[in-house]
């Protein structure tokens, strides 16, 4: 994405945002509140987000022009699969480029974030550490979380916030533009984010999966998008959901079809909110044996070993 023709005073600043954690701590949730966009997949399970998922936010602040590239990242796990170490492979490559890190946890953790503390030890990158999920804990317990991360992490500043109720996120955001590099916009100004419309129609019914299904199934599905044709009035999308097993597929369809049905309506629905056009949906199950342990399949999927 070629920029250089566009002119900037000196004094812009811009930089790469990463926000990293376990999993399920409210990273998605944090990401869609700053960019004031629903553009991760946000459910109440964990690793729900496989990808790295730039949002770009430009503004003014105190008569200074700035271009924000927010990273959400998948929740910092010890890998089982190939998928895993891909996943991982994507933090590795949001920290190497940050200018700002946003280690987030939450109220409840229980202290067991050794594999996050170890990738940001040696980061010279100003971290801000943010704890989340305040508004279900009291005043005290707030206090008790802050004063342990004080005494047991070297964080720039320590912030309690409510991503769900977006709660002291000006305080967050105050403390990142200040460590923002002066820099020209890394991404032309009307852009939202570095991912293309098929990327969001599959993470939008991979999420209705998440919702729909319990146990393995949502962790062993992929959604891969093979057709996206927008005419006019509406738009036609057809999706491949891939399982490993003829169990899981079983499954995923559901008797006589209701439960993949059910997924697509509310898939369908989802997306004509995301695109603001009318959607036709087809969707076709098919099974992947062992899709999650092999590296070309991964690729084709978009699971970058290299990053």
């Amino acid at each position: 994405m070629d920029i250089s023709n566009e002119t900037y005073a000196p004094e812009h600043k811009a930089g790469f945002v990463s926000i990293i954690g376990k999993p399920n701590v409210g990273k998605s949730t944090l990401m869609n509140q700053l960019v004031g966009e629903r553009l991760s997949i946000i459910t109440s399970k964990a690793q729900t987000t496989r990808h790295r998922i730039m949002g770009i936010l430009n503004g003014v602040h105190n008569g200074q022009e700035f271009q924000l590239i927010y990273s959400d990242t998948p929740g910092i796990i010890k890998p089982q699969y190939k998928l895993h170490e891909s996943m991982m492979s994507f933090v590795r490559g949001s920290l190497e480029d940050a200018d700002v890190i946003l280690f987030v946890t939450d109220i409840f953790e229980k202290h067991d974030e050794n594999d996050v503390i170890e990738r940001l030890q040696h980061s010279q990158t100003p971290v801000l550490l943010l704890i989340n999920k305040i508004d279900l804990a009291t005043p005290e317990q707030v206090e008790e979380k802050k004063l342990y991360w004080q005494q047991n992490f070297k964080a720039e500043d320590i912030i309690p916030i409510s991503a769900i109720g977006a709660a002291n996120l000006d305080q967050v955001f105050d403390a990142i533009i200040t460590r923002l590099p002066l820099h020209p916009p890394f991404f032309p100004k009307d852009e939202m984010t570095d991912k293309p419309e098929r990327f969001f129609a599959s993470e939008i019914i991979r999420e209705k999966i998440f919702l729909n299904y319990k146990k393995e199934i949502p962790y062993s599905t992929e959604v891969v998008v093979i057709g996206f044709k927008e005419k006019e009035d509406i738009i036609v999308i057809q999706a491949e959901i891939l399982v490993e097993r003829a169990t899981q597929r079983a499954i995923l369809l559901g008797e006589g079809g209701n439960m993949i049905k059910k997924t697509g309506i509310m898939a369908r629905e989802e997306l004509e909110r995301f695109f603001g056009k009318k959607v036709f949906l087809e969707q076709f199950v098919k099974i992947e044996p062992d899709w999650r342990n092999k590296e070309r399949t991964l690729r084709r999927f978009g699971y970058d070993q290299s990053e």
